[in-house]
């Protein structure tokens, strides 16, 4: 099938795109890939679903802003993809097949005697009747329905990206978005996951709330500060990094109020380091070092992020450019790759990913009208 994956961040900054063809096991062909920065608009919405989300009670209607946001959603992934089709010499009668992950609004882990809840906005159906072609979509619910941490999705992607790329275990990948996840990768079909802290989300914040910016460009406020070790210690102290994986965060679990005494640089320098330190904790909980560590996602342009890596890990760290892999779009292939699982009935998650009892598929297909 040639797949046509979508990926929208929690940092909401574009709609990243990727054609793949697959079966949902081996991977064929790359096609081209893309992106185009969300419209104000969208972006307005999505930020007041997720503030509607932080404060929705469970058994309680769905706040009122998620139809629209959702709508807003699939308008912008179609429009979009037209672009993007057209700029590529390609139709709609080319795919065969979409994934959609949708915005993420909400994302709470599962506790003791309740299940989690996970929350991605985008009406599939109002995608696959505009462009005529199916969506794979809702990658999300059933994992987390059956006890699941709902994330993350990527690692079985990326075993088989390794493979495509001819590359040996052991061997770890890391995706920082928002949120950091690790896929540790022991050999054969051997993949355990999970989220490993903080990521660009945190960073992000911090300029929103000094009115600095809505990021840290290059990791320019973040290379003129001081890392302060006494407030790195308080961060490395929260609960979840005791917590034994799977297990899977939401990019406002950590509170930025400890850092209010700082001024910004050495604030954003600390968080550059807390993501570093965490990821450092994650080596610790898997027990041992992998040979290399691949860095996917928008954390790698910061090159702040990845002096830290390297100086602060124990393992040779490289980009998904250094292995020939298409690092801004990994995700977005992640989720062509996880659509063709889902019409093939193939498993998306896993006990060691998710916390699920025994492998599992997952998603839903919005067949279009008509």
């Amino acid at each position: 099938m040639r797949v046509l994956g979508f990926m929208t961040g929690t940092s909401l900054d574009a709609c990243d795109m990727a054609i793949l063809e697959t079966d949902g096991d081996a991977i064929t062909a790359f096609g081209p890939a893309g992106e185009r920065k969300l419209t104000e608009e969208t972006r307005e919405l999505a930020l007041a679903a997720t503030e509607a989300a932080l404060k929705w009670e469970r058994g309680t209607p769905e706040p009122e802003v998620f139809a629209a946001a959702a709508a807003a959603v699939a308008k912008e992934h179609f429009e979009a993809a037209e672009g993007f089709l057209a700029q590529n010499k390609l139709g709609w009668a080319n795919i065969d097949l979409m994934g959609m992950h949708g915005q993420t609004v909400l994302h709470e882990r599962p506790q003791e005697g309740r299940v989690g809840r996970t929350v991605q906005l985008g009406d599939a159906q109002r995608l696959a009747d505009a462009a005529g072609v199916p969506v794979a979509y809702d990658f999300r619910t059933a994992d987390v329905a059956a006890g699941g941490e709902g994330a993350p999705l990527a690692p079985i992607y990326h075993l088989a990206r390794a493979r495509a790329a001819g590359m040996a275990a052991p061997l770890a990948i890391l995706n920082v978005g928002g949120v950091a996840n690790i896929t540790f990768w022991a050999g054969g079909e051997d993949i355990a996951a999970f989220d490993t802290g903080p990521g660009n989300g945190m960073i992000d914040q911090l300029m929103q709330s000094r009115g600095a910016g809505r990021y840290d460009p290059d990791g320019k406020y973040a290379s003129v500060g001081q890392v302060d070790e006494t407030m790195l210690t308080g961060l490395l102290a929260h609960p979840y990094f005791q917590a034994p994986p799977p297990k899977s965060l939401d990019r406002y679990d950590f509170s930025l109020e400890p850092l209010e005494r700082l001024r910004l640089e050495d604030a954003a320098a600390t968080l550059v380091a807390f993501t570093a330190e965490a990821v450092k904790l994650a080596f610790g909980v898997m027990g041992g070092s992998p040979t290399e560590l691949v860095v996917c996602g928008g954390g790698r342009h910061n090159p702040v992020m990845m002096q830290a890596f390297a100086e602060r890990l124990s393992v040779p760290v490289t980009t998904a450019e250094d292995h020939g892999w298409r690092g801004d779009s990994i995700e977005a292939e992640a989720f062509a790759y996880l659509a063709a699982r889902t019409v093939r009935g193939l498993p998306i998650s896993f006990p060691k990913t998710t916390g699920v009892a025994a492998p599992m598929t997952g998603g839903r297909v919005a067949q279009p009208a008509g």
